[in-house]
């Protein structure tokens, strides 16, 4: 008995929720009374439904009770207590009791923490968590079939043992043959030998193929610094054709700039171009719309003179009054438009004269004078429209001339 072992157990004890206060003073004395009220208390703990007598008060009584809990503990819990020590009940009854409480105090240690915050009514109800068993249950079960299965190999086996009985009892009678045995110790010694020469051979080859292993290694070092040396080597090395290949790249550039200022240049001047296109067809259809509405207001002109031409003189005179004056603002209206087109078209026909080269030339002068020939080539144009003009007029001139000739007969004979 130790001082430790007493300071351990009442603290464990304490720990344990033991009711009664034991002190270390206890067991210096032996205390059988003491020493069965801890047994039961601890075989409760274990096994509340328990059936121990608690009767003490005789020798019989005791050493029936020190069995039976002794009894328990190896069958239940598998702990083996010596029951001469706790019969004696004094500090070598501690050290056995101190087997019991160690196991109790261990487990109320590991689940301690989860305890304390777990309230009473959620202590007494029991949670099982089955999806983290689910890997259990599956390896319970294999092993449940494997019992069953070895169980009936093994019964099976059983019940062969009588015949197998006498043939081993037969066996072990028989003598022993020396030659036999020696025999099978020859070829046992033959196996282990070929099985060590094996051995043998394979650590040969290990050695051989790592001496091999290690001269390609070497070899490939060597390789590899060489390509290294001739690498570098041509790196430091200028080629030949660098200075030529450097020239044509700069000459390539000035090319790719100049083909970028021609593109854009011929990219500006279609757009020009098209610019001026869509002007002039603007300017010719509206033209061709003023030019369709004269018409359209003559010919109602002159459906309306024809209706008027049976009135008297003095309307007729009038009319032709109207008429004239008529005609000679239509052809102003028409001389005008026309030379306002022919100036357009000048003007837009000037526009894309010019070069890309700049300074006075004498092509710039012949340019100037073409220009001068196609402004005079314009007049003609609006000479010849307005002779058209004319033409058309005569015709309706004539045809209004010969209505009032009875009229001047009329006159007459007045």
């Amino acid at each position: 008995m130790s001082f430790r072992d007493l300071r351990n157990f009442t603290e464990m004890m304490r720990a344990l929720g033991y009711p009664r206060l034991i002190s270390m003073e206890n067991f210096h004395t032996p205390n059988f009374m003491l020493v069965s009220e801890v047994l039961l208390w601890l075989v409760k703990r274990y096994e509340p439904q328990t059936d121990i007598p608690p009767d003490v008060e005789t020798e019989q009584d005791r050493v029936f009770f020190i069995k039976a809990v002794a009894q328990f503990m190896a069958t239940k819990v598998h702990i083996k207590l010596n029951t001469k020590k706790l019969y004696q009940a004094d500090g070598y009854a501690v050290k056995e009791l101190l087997k019991v409480t160690s196991v109790l105090y261990g487990a109320m240690n590991t689940k301690g923490v989860e305890r304390a915050d777990v309230s009473e009514e959620d202590s007494s109800k029991l949670k099982f968590d089955l999806g983290s068993k689910i890997a259990d249950l599956k390896a319970a079960r294999q092993l449940a079939s494997e019992i069953t299965s070895k169980g009936a190999s093994l019964y099976d086996l059983l019940g062969k043992e009588v015949e197998l009985r006498e043939a081993r009892t037969e066996s072990i009678a028989r003598p022993l043959e020396i030659n036999e045995a020696e025999k099978m110790m020859k070829i046992a010694i033959d196996c282990v030998l070929e099985q060590v020469q094996k051995t043998k051979d394979m650590l040969n080859n290990v050695a051989l193929d790592e001496a091999s292993l290690e001269a390609k290694i070497e070899k490939r070092k060597l390789e590899l610094e060489r390509s290294q040396k001739r690498l570098q080597t041509l790196q430091s090395v200028r080629p030949a054709f660098m200075d030529e290949y450097e020239k044509i790249e700069k000459q390539l550039q000035k090319q790719y700039s100049s083909y970028l200022e021609k593109f854009r240049n011929l990219s500006y001047m279609e757009q020009l171009l098209d610019d001026h296109r869509r002007i002039e067809q603007e300017m010719f259809e509206e033209a061709a719309n003023m030019l369709h509405l004269t018409q359209n207001r003559l010919k109602e002109e002159e459906q309306h003179l024809l209706k008027s031409g049976n009135n008297d003189d003095s309307d007729v005179e009038i009319q032709e009054d109207e008429g004239s004056d008529s005609e000679v603002e239509d052809r102003q209206i028409m001389k005008q438009r026309t030379t306002t087109e022919t100036l357009l078209q000048g003007r837009a026909g000037a526009r894309i004269v010019g070069t890309m080269q700049g300074g006075d030339t004498e092509e710039e002068e012949d340019s100037g004078d073409s220009e001068i020939d196609l402004d005079e080539d314009e007049d003609e144009e609006e000479d010849d429209m307005e002779d058209d003009s004319m033409e058309i007029s005569p015709s309706k001139s004539s045809h209004r001339a010969r209505k009032p000739e009875p009229l001047e007969e009329s006159d007459n004979d007045f």
